[in-house]
C-alpha cells in the first residue's frame, strides 16, 4: 500500500513514504487458544510493527535471527518495501515464545521462551539506517534502547514501548530512555505501575513529566487514548464479532500510527489523531488472523471501508 514519491491527500490511498526504523524482536511464535493448539507463525515485535506500518510507509528492520529463521515467510513484507539487512542472522536458533490464550482471550500464560540468538542481540545499524524519519524502540532492554539512540541522527519522532520486567529490573536506564523519547506507548497496567496512579488519566499526566511528549495509553478492546500539550484525545476501537489471535496487536498499532505519520511527513497533533483512528482499524484487522495473517493480505480498499465505518460509528454528524 505504500507508494514512495507521491504526495499524500488525506487518504491512506496516496501516501508518501519517508524512513521508518523499528529496533526490537524477530521470532517465531507457536500458539495455543480456544479453538487451536500449535499453530506456528512469524512473530515479534519489529516484525508486528513492520506488517502494519508497510501499509503505509517503507520500514527498515533491525534485529537477529537465527540460520533456522524462515525468510520466505517474510516474503509479503519485503513486497512491501521492508528492508531486513538490519536483520543480522547468526549460527543458531531463532527466538521462540510459546503461549496459550483462555476463554475470552483475557489471560495468557508464558508455556516456554528460548531466546536462541536474541539472548546476545546487540543492535548494530547499517549506515543507511543511522537518519530515520521515525524511529521506534520496541520493548526491548533499556540498556539496548539507550544504545540504538547513540546509533542515530535525532529523528523527527522518536517512540518506545515497553513493558513491565524492564520497569521492574531496569528502570533507572528505562527512565534515561525517557528523557529522551517523544512518544510513549503503555498499556493500562503499566501506567499504573510506572507511576503508582490508579487513575488512567492522571497516570499519563505523570509519565509525560519523565520526559515524553506525548503519551499513548492502550486499553485493549476499550480503546485508547491520547495525552499531550494538546490535551486528551480518545480513540475508539472497531468492533469485532469474533478475535482469532491478540497476538501482535499492540505492536500493530505502534506500527499503523508511525506509518501514517511517515505518510504524512508531519508530525501534529492533528495527524497523531488521526493516525490513532487508522491503528485502531489496523489493530482490528490484525486479531482476526493468526500471527500477521489477519493483515497480510488484506486489500486497500478494505481498510478504507472500515476506516470510514469507524468514523461513522464515532463520530456526530
Amino acid at each position: 500500500m505504500s507508494s514512495k514519491g507521491t504526495k499524500r491527500t488525506g487518504s491512506i490511498a496516496a501516501a508518501k513514504s519517508p524512513d521508518v526504523v523499528v529496533v526490537g524482536s524477530v521470532a517465531i511464535d507457536v500458539l495455543h487458544t480456544p479453538t487451536v493448539e500449535g499453530k506456528v507463525v512469524l512473530g515479534g515485535s519489529a516484525f508486528h510493527f513492520a506488517n502494519a506500518a508497510s501499509r503505509f510507509a517503507s520500514v527498515d528492520i533491525v534485529g537477529a535471527v537465527g540460520d533456522d529463521y524462515p525468510f520466505e515467510q517474510a516474503e509479503f513484507l519485503r513486497k512491501r518495501g521492508v528492508d531486513f539487512q538490519g536483520v543480522e542472522v547468526k549460527p543458531g536458533t531463532t527466538f521462540l515464545w510459546e503461549g496459550r490464550y483462555h476463554e475470552g482471550f483475557r489471560t495468557r500464560e508464558t508455556i516456554r521462551t528460548e531466546l536462541g540468538v536474541f539472548e546476545h542481540f546487540s543492535p548494530k545499524l547499517p549506515e543507511h539506517f543511522r537518519a530515520p524519519e521515525i524511529l521506534f524502540l520496541a520493548a526491548i532492554e533499556p540498556r539496548l534502547q539507550l544504545d540504538v539512540l547513540k546509533q542515530v541522527k535525532r529523528p523527527k519522532l522518536v517512540a518506545i514501548d515497553t513493558f513491565q520486567l524492564w520497569i521492574d529490573i531496569a528502570r533507572q536506564d528505562f527512565m534515561q530512555v525517557l528523557k529522551q523519547v517523544d512518544l510513549l506507548f503503555v498499556d493500562e497496567f503499566e501506567a499504573r505501575w510506572l507511576t503508582d496512579e490508579t487513575a488512567l488519566v492522571p497516570a499519563a499526566k505523570k509519565l509525560l513529566t519523565f520526559g515524553p511528549k506525548w503519551v499513548i495509553v492502550k486499553k485493549g478492546e476499550h480503546g485508547s487514548f491520547l495525552v499531550g500539550p494538546d490535551g486528551i484525545f480518545m480513540a475508539q476501537t472497531y468492533p469485532l464479532d469474533e478475535v482469532v489471535d491478540p497476538t501482535g496487536a499492540g505492536d500493530s498499532y505502534a506500527g499503523a500510527l508511525l506509518g501514517y505519520l511517515a505518510a504524512c511527513n508531519s508530525i501534529s497533533n492533528t495527524n497523531m489523531r488521526r493516525g490513532m483512528e487508522w491503528a485502531s482499524v489496523i489493530g482490528s484487522f490484525y486479531v482476526q488472523g493468526f500471527g500477521p495473517d489477519g493483515l497480510k493480505d488484506r486489500p486497500r480498499a478494505e481498510l478504507i471501508a472500515r476506516h470510514r465505518a469507524l468514523q461513522t460509528m464515532t463520530r456526530v454528524p
